[in-house]
């Protein structure tokens, strides 16, 4: 997630449930792009003890080749390419998910980034770009270009994050592919991630918003693996959570006003479904200052009671779903 899953979150979340691996925000690829130095800080002071990719956006097809040769000193477990992005400032330069409307664009890109690649390569990708006519096709090129391993949003991009995501279409990327394929969106709690898994097939689930919400859901997908019930995270752990996080995200020469809304951008996922009536959202969106923010987290992130498993009780997850 560009400006959200940095350094400093990777560490926060490895130090909980860190995940099998982690993938860099994405690195833009145009001429005369170079390695963006934030960016790359996640690739060479990786201290999780966790695999990382290098994510890449981007439709030159000398540049990107260019940017891969640039990566592969730095030691990374592959690259990643993002088919997927929905911000209409991203697709619109036909990049991201705008690929998603020309099939044979992205053939071209996959044969020649799959040329370029020594190690493993994977795409992160939609089911299309206003629809999914396109899906089957896109699955043959991911096929014949020996794509490693593949996530899958089950949206199109035009659905951005609405509407119910069409795991059935994933369980027929299961189906069709050899490679793993990975399921994306809506994945918000460890049961559902188990049962969605079950459902399509799939190797296993990438998680980005809900891994903001619940930096422990790692550990609580591999309790339910394991058959036992998730470990319960007690607010005051969100609490301290968010003190880290607030730490974590300081820039030098940054006003106080500016890193609170830096803050901001996390704290619109941890704080769904923290209270019945959204009272912590409402107000943490209105503070400007630190003794204001920690005035709200300590009025509502303590005691004895427990980060609800789903966001909200409007989740797209069904009941029947959860159980299968």
């Amino acid at each position: 997630m560009q400006d959200v899953t940095t350094l400093a979150f990777m560490r926060l979340i490895a130090r909980r449930s860190p995940p099998d691996f982690f993938v860099t925000e994405y690195f833009r690829v145009y001429a005369n792009a170079r390695l963006d130095p934030h960016i790359l800080r996640s690739i060479t002071e990786n201290d999780t003890g966790r695999p990382i990719y290098a994510q890449l956006i981007g439709e030159s097809i000398p540049d990107c080749c260019r940017i891969i040769g640039d990566l592969h000193g730095y030691g990374i477990a592959g690259i990643d390419l993002n088919l997927g992005c929905p911000a209409p400032r991203v697709y619109r330069k036909q990049v991201g998910g705008g690929l998603l409307r020309e099939p044979e664009t992205v053939d071209r890109l996959l044969g020649s980034l799959r040329d370029a690649i020594p190690t493993r390569f994977t795409v992160k990708m939609r089911l299309g770009f206003e629809d999914t006519r396109h899906f089957a096709a896109l699955l043959g090129l991911l096929a014949k270009h020996r794509v490693d391993q593949v996530t899958i949003h089950g949206r199109t991009v035009r659905d951005r994050y609405q509407g119910q995501v069409q795991y059935g279409l994933i369980g027929e990327a299961v189906a069709r592919l050899s490679c793993p394929v990975l399921v994306n969106g809506d994945v918000t709690s460890a049961v559902q991630a188990v049962a969605v898994r079950r459902q399509t097939g799939a190797a296993g689930v990438m998680i980005g918003r809900g891994a903001v919400r619940n930096p422990w859901i790692f550990g609580q997908i591999r309790h339910v693996l394991a058959g036992s019930d998730p470990e319960p995270v007690p607010l005051s752990a969100v609490n301290t959570y968010i003190r880290e996080l607030y730490g974590a995200i300081a820039r030098p020469g940054t006003s106080e006003r500016n890193h609170v809304n830096a803050l901001k951008k996390y704290l619109n996922f941890i704080g769904l479904g923290l209270d019945a009536d959204g009272a912590f959202l409402r107000q943490v969106r209105q503070v400007q200052t630190q003794t204001q923010l920690w005035q709200v987290c300590d009025q509502f992130l303590t005691g004895d009671r427990i980060l609800p498993w789903q966001p909200s009780s409007s989740s797209v997850v069904t009941s029947s779903l959860i159980s299968a």
